[in-house]
């Protein structure tokens, strides 16, 4: 049991060389540990239980699917826009403070969530979120490298990431059970117990460090720049549905973000301390994996947010159950984690980033067999459990492989380079799969009610909320068989749209896989990217 609290410096030269004297050798490391364990779990457990909560939210807050889509990307844009300079901010003012600010904003509005009463309120609150998250999930890793010397560095990664597993399975399971016997509002209060509990243990139990080499100065402007773009792009995909790509709030943002991005490029070029150092992508090896994160995380990320939605709108599962759907992805990643972090030392990087990327295709395109009325064992367990050994294969080889790209002085950067690439990957995806989803949802709604013999203004009636996709409503007073003419027709179309977004899935699995084979090297040391 703690008595006092920690307050020295964990000086990183000490750490590097193994002291044993400082805080952070003695038995503060353990209290940094769970401090991690539990900060990440609070932002893996948010990030896989939102989805769950999903159809709940949107029913019970009116929300369409377009403004659904919101909840997610409005937390994914900041997270994915600010998590480099987050991880720049802890260097620089002290990992611990940035880290427990970053729990405490977290948890306040997570509260904030679940006290919303429309969705503009919850998408506003989300966005808050996402800032938290974007100081927190970067501090968690940066507190273990810190406190543990280089020789009990893996070990300490490896509990952190195996309990990060376990909440990663558990939490849609606990999300699913709290949204179906209590309130979506609880997929957020979950996480005030976290968050208490760890800025607890922060003060108590954790020492502050820093890096004293660390720039005097933030890319404030790149963070702003990528900010401004990813949003312009990300708006202008998740509103050109329904306001057309001929509306000028879609066209300025598209235009504005683009341009954005650009002055990102030009900014990140010429900055004397970049958020992403482009000299980095002078290496094959690091342009290869981060190209292969790109569309192998587009494809999961914008594949795994229409899951649930088809399983609890259309096949009518439970949220308890579309949360459990996806644990044989979770135990196969679990399970093998320890046998597929060997497999670069076996083979190389390039075999297994190859290799991995093709089975993940293979799983994608099996969710495109699932129709309606599809059974879980026979429709989507197949896909579920190809993918997760897809994804098994390719992770541990391309973390290992893109921090090894750099060198080991750079590493760290790296890897935060490749995790703010994954959230990019999956933030654009979403906003673009929800364009395709329209896209086919809306014209196969449209067949079957023109060959469904329903009378003219049901018809309009129906198409009228076609923003809702699979969440429609049924005109009040409709007779049975009108009602499960309108049902059918609504689930064929979302299931067309599932199918269109999966087989898309599996052409960027695919595409990551013919970038790793022509990118990267089959060879382990690290590639010079002076």
């Amino acid at each position: 049991m703690l008595s006092t609290a920690v307050t020295g410096p964990c000086d990183d030269a000490a750490i590097r060389h193994g002291a044993t004297a400082s805080p952070c050798a003695a038995g503060a490391k353990r209290w940094v540990l769970v401090a991690a364990i539990m900060g990440s779990s609070m932002a893996f457990i948010d990030g896989t239980v939102v989805n769950v909560a999903l159809p709940a939210i949107q029913r019970d807050l009116h929300a369409s699917a377009f403004e659904a889509q919101w909840v997610v990307e409005s937390y994914a844009l900041f997270l994915a826009s600010l998590l480099l300079v987050g991880g720049s901010l802890g260097d620089r003012f002290g990992r611990r403070r940035l880290f427990a600010i970053g729990v405490a904003i977290f948890g306040l509005a997570s509260l904030a969530c679940a006290a919303s009463r429309d969705v503009q309120q919850l998408i506003a609150a989300r966005a808050v979120q996402g800032v938290g998250a974007a100081l927190l999930v970067p501090g968690s890793l940066a507190l273990i490298s810190a406190a543990f010397p280089e020789g009990e560095r893996g070990r300490a990664i490896g509990t952190w990431s195996g309990f990060s597993g376990i909440t990663a399975a558990v939490g849609p399971v606990l999300g699913g059970y709290l949204v179906d016997h209590l309130s979506w509002a609880w997929a957020f209060l979950i996480n005030l117990p976290f968050a208490l509990g760890v800025l607890l243990i922060t003060w108590r139990g954790v020492p502050e460090s820093r890096n004293p080499h660390a720039p005097s100065t933030l890319d404030v402007p790149g963070a702003l720049l990528a900010t401004l773009g990813l949003a312009g792009v990300v708006y202008a995909f998740v509103e050109a549905p329904t306001q057309g790509w001929g509306a000028t709030p879609v066209q300025l943002a598209m235009a504005g973000g683009i341009a954005a991005l650009a002055g990102f490029v030009v900014n990140e070029w010429h900055s004397s301390a970049p958020m992403l150092p482009l000299g980095y992508f002078r290496s094959r090896d690091f342009t290869g994996t981060n190209l292969l994160t790109l569309w192998l995380y587009a494809a999961l990320g914008g594949g795994l947010f229409f899951l649930p939605l088809n399983l609890i709108q259309v096949q009518g599962y439970s949220a308890g159950a579309a949360g459990a759907a996806l644990l044989p992805f979770i135990a196969i990643m679990f399970v093998l984690s320890r046998w597929a972090g060997r497999l670069v030392d076996q083979f190389g990087p390039r075999r297994p980033l190859v290799v991995g990327p093709l089975i993940a295709a293979v799983g994608f395109g099996a969710f495109t067999l699932a129709g309606t009325g599809a059974g879980y064992w026979a429709g989507f367990f197949p896909a579920i459990v190809v993918l997760g050994f897809g994804m098994t294969v390719t992770v541990a080889p391309l973390t290992t492989t893109v921090m090894n790209a750099v060198g080991p002085d750079a590493a760290g950067t790296a890897s935060g380079v490749n995790n703010a690439v994954s959230r990019v990957a999956a933030l654009l995806a979403i906003a673009v799969f929800g364009s395709v989803m329209a896209w086919a949802f809306d014209r196969v709604l449209h067949e079957a009610l023109a060959a469904s013999g329903l009378s003219g203004d049901l018809v309009a009636a129906v198409e009228a909320q076609r923003g809702m996709l699979a969440a429609l409503e049924l005109p009040r007073g409709i007779d049975p068989t009108a009602a499960a003419a309108i049902h059918r027709a609504v689930a064929d179309a979302f299931v067309s749209g599932f199918r269109w977004i999966m087989a898309i899935s599996a052409l960027l699995a695919l595409a990551s896989a013919l970038a790793a084979a022509a990118l990267i090297s089959g060879r382990e040391e690290p590639e010079s990217n002076e």
